[in-house]
């Protein structure tokens, strides 16, 4: 009954199936994905929906599902007058921001999909965690895409705002609680000042960072395992 935690996978299919079979994961077993699975790498989608087959994997919401919400559904409309009238600012900026984000090769598997599928992918989604509490091995961990954005330690988890979760990046020089692991996505470890091997899994001051650039040139995709503490890495 082991616990994995996924760094954010970013389209890589072929990482993402190198890891499932490095984990050997079992039906007892339990494996959480932080996120951004979607945009970047060439086969988002294709990830999706092997996970949306898989009932002991679950995905937290990143930043990158946050704006395919945004936008997919509008995108999936018609084109009529009352369509293009509902284009406002506010979606435009969206829409741009997304595909300043690498948004391509999600649009173009999900296009290809029949409109069912469309609708299931939205549906599973919407569905995605924002943050996950778990216990292996002894350790207590909190699992959240980005970080704690304006933390305090007194602060109830409802308190945090959906931008604090899936946008704002830990501060891995702090330490967030005294009695578990902080689990992120989102920033990139080659990106954190603290770490000692830039690409690597990084722990730190309560942290436990897992994304290792893949999506992006030279990246890997990583996971641990909660109560081992044994690294993968593809």
């Amino acid at each position: 009954m082991a616990v994995y935690v996924m760094g954010d996978v970013h389209g890589e299919y072929e990482k993402f199936a190198d890891l499932l079979s490095q984990i050997g994961l079992q039906d007892d077993d339990t494996l959480y994905v932080m996120g951004d699975v979607l945009d970047r790498g060439p086969h988002p989608v294709k990830v999706l929906l092997k996970l949306m087959e898989m009932p002991n994997a679950f995905c937290l919401l990143g930043n990158h599902e946050l704006m395919a919400l945004e936008c997919l559904p509008f995108l999936m409309q018609e084109i009529t007058d009352d369509s293009i009238g509902a284009v406002t600012a506010d979606r435009l900026k969206a829409l741009a921001s997304w595909m300043q984000n690498g948004c391509q090769t999600t649009l173009e598997e999900f296009r290809a999909l029949d409109r069912e599928t469309q609708e299931e992918v939205l549906d599973y989604l919407r569905d995605l965690l924002l943050y996950a509490e778990v216990e292996a091995g002894g350790g207590k961990y909190f699992l959240v895409h980005a970080g704690l954005g304006n933390f305090a330690p007194e602060k109830p988890i409802e308190a945090y705002s959906l931008y604090d979760l899936v946008w704002q990046r830990a501060d891995y020089g702090r330490r967030y609680f005294a009695d578990k692991t902080l689990v992120t996505g989102h920033t990139p470890t080659q990106n954190i000042d603290e770490n000692p091997a830039p690409g690597c899994i990084y722990r730190g001051k309560g942290h436990l960072a897992l994304d290792c650039g893949a999506g992006f040139e030279g990246g890997r995709l990583a996971a641990v395992c909660l109560g081992t503490g044994q690294e993968f890495y593809a």
